[in-house]
């Protein structure tokens, strides 16, 4: 019983990161726009882009849950993902 239960801890704790489908090092872009054209292509509700700490921060909502994407302009790719 008790391999069981920490599987399913497991399973719930991890759901949330893979229902959103990206990862760092997705490509998404170097502009805002491009970003936000990336993101919704994806299939995520763009709530709003603005720089942050030399960073482009995206805050995304997809299947109820939502996150904070934030994409190096340099490369285009992203560099963290938080979940709220």
């Amino acid at each position: 019983m008790k391999p069981f239960a920490l599987i399913a801890a497991l399973a719930l704790a991890a759901s949330p990161v893979l229902a959103l489908d990206l990862t760092t090092d997705t490509q998404l872009g170097s502009t805002p726009d491009e970003i936000r054209t990336s993101l919704k292509d994806l299939g995520y509700d763009v709530r709003k882009i603005e720089d942050e700490d030399g960073k482009i921060e995206a805050y995304v909502v997809k299947d109820g849950k939502m996150a904070e994407v934030y994409v190096d302009p340099k490369t285009g790719k992203i560099s963290k993902i938080e979940m709220e």
